[in-house]
């Protein structure tokens, strides 16, 4: 962890630093973009903690150890447990619905930009800082927040130990509709009243008794020359789509192509492109609509020089779909990855089914802790989910085990080491919020 004492400026000068390195180059290249991104993340400490991965893992790594192909030091965490796949970005607003392959509405982690293979307690650590940014906002007291905190903790272990020690599937079901209560049930209920017509609607019209993209609204019309770069790399796509996606193959027509602007808080300066595609079926309500969007190199891989996970990955396209899948049990059938421009490119479906956790109107505390324990519960699944079983080779052992038997050697000493450090990151976040902000409002952020 960062001295304490450290002075204002000097945080502030290391601060830019890391900046300069995560969006140097995306920012000198679309500047206006990074502005919205720094005033989103100026709107509170939480915000800025959600656009700031790349500070989080360059104060982590130092805390374990830095640099190393090799396992990094500290509890719980050996030659194993050090290279799990992990979410990369896990904090509390990073879960919400989405439709799996089997066609069944699920709630679970999403938002797999960040995902790459290093040590499983990065992910609770960075998800235990998050509940205490939204514990201090929402005005709960430190013992409160200690206690969501345990919650999680303990909601974790529990699970990682039932799937190492082989609990049946029927014990440790997704959190669907059939199984999923309280405010996770609401968010399910709340994605299963959307449609596709509804998305559709918002972003299409019909012309000529075809659909078309609407001009505006973040729409932005190609060039002949982008248009067939971005139609080639479709082609790419369709290449890396699995077998089963491939059940018609008229579904992969395209109907119309335009460039978007105004995407997320962490895709500020990234090239991203809709297309219109047939869908599964002649009718026009059964059409849809996938994203092309240019992947980022993960904040954490920065930090982790093992070359054998580098060098598994084409590109960041590659490896965010990858990770996506070992990660999410029936990922996204039109999940896939290509290439443009010579950069690596994350393909999938605008979903009409994804709602994310809202957290604005959860204020009672126990309601918080019974959301906070079954993101703990969610978060062992996913952890699970990516080993010698996910079909990639990158992870050849069973994930659940070794973090089972990690924590197994000191049982008791997790949930206190995760209180310790949300407490304490979450007031460096808040500070390191507010030299950010005065950074920024004062002109201090070069390129901007």
């Amino acid at each position: 962890m960062p001295d304490p004492q450290l002075s204002d400026e000097h945080r502030g000068e290391e601060i830019l630093a890391v900046l300069d390195t995560a969006f140097g180059e995306l920012l000198a290249a679309d500047p206006a973009a990074f502005r919205v991104k720094f005033r989103k993340m100026a709107a509170s400490a939480f915000a800025f903690y959600r656009g700031t991965a790349s500070l989080f893992y360059h104060d982590l790594s130092a805390e374990h150890g830095g640099h190393g192909g090799a396992a990094y030091s500290g509890p719980y965490l050996d030659e194993r447990t050090s290279r799990v796949w992990i979410h990369g970005d896990l904090h509390a607003e990073n879960f919400g619905t989405y439709m799996d392959s089997n066609g069944r509405l699920v709630f679970n982690v999403n938002d797999f930009d960040e995902a790459y293979v290093g040590p499983f307690l990065w992910d609770l650590k960075r998800f235990a800082a998050s509940m205490a940014l939204i514990g201090y906002a929402k005005a709960l007291s430190d013992e409160q927040i200690t206690d969501l905190v345990s919650v999680y903790g303990a909601a974790y272990r529990e699970r990682i130990h039932a799937l190492a020690t082989g609990a049946k599937d029927d014990e440790v079901p997704p959190f669907t509709l059939d199984t999923a209560q309280g405010p996770l049930l609401d968010v399910l209920r709340d994605a299963r009243s959307l449609t596709r017509f509804s998305l559709l609607d918002s972003m299409t019209e019909i012309r000529d008794f075809e659909r078309r993209f609407t001009a505006g609204g973040g729409a932005v019309e190609l060039d002949a020359a982008t248009r067939y770069k971005v139609l080639a790399a479709f082609d790419g796509y369709l290449e890396t789509l699995p077998d089963s996606s491939l059940a018609r193959p008229d579904s992969y027509r395209v109907k119309d192509v335009v460039g978007r602007r105004g995407i997320g808080i962490g895709s500020a300066g990234l090239p991203s492109y809709n297309i219109l595609l047939e869908g599964h079926s002649d009718a026009l309500e059964n059409d849809v609509v996938i994203y092309v969007k240019q992947a980022q190199t993960p904040a954490v891989s920065r930090h982790i020089a093992d070359p054998a996970v580098r060098e598994y990955f084409l590109h960041e396209g590659h490896r965010t779909v990858i990770s996506q899948r070992a990660l999410q049990a029936h990922a996204d059938p039109w999940l896939g990855w290509t290439e443009l421009d010579g950069a690596g490119q994350l393909v999938a479906e605008v979903s009409p089914y994804a709602v994310d956790l809202d957290w604005s109107d959860l204020d009672d505390p126990e309601e918080m802790a019974l959301v906070v324990a079954d993101l703990g519960r969610a978060t062992a699944a996913m952890h699970a989910a990516a080993d010698d079983t996910s079909g990639e080779s990158l992870v050849p052992f069973s994930t659940e085990r070794a973090i089972d038997a990690a924590i197994a050697a000191d049982e008791d000493a997790l949930t206190p080491l995760l209180v310790d450090f949300a407490h304490d990151y979450g007031a460096r976040a808040r500070r390191d919020h507010q030299i950010f902000l005065d950074l920024f409002r004062n002109g201090r952020i070069p390129g901007l």
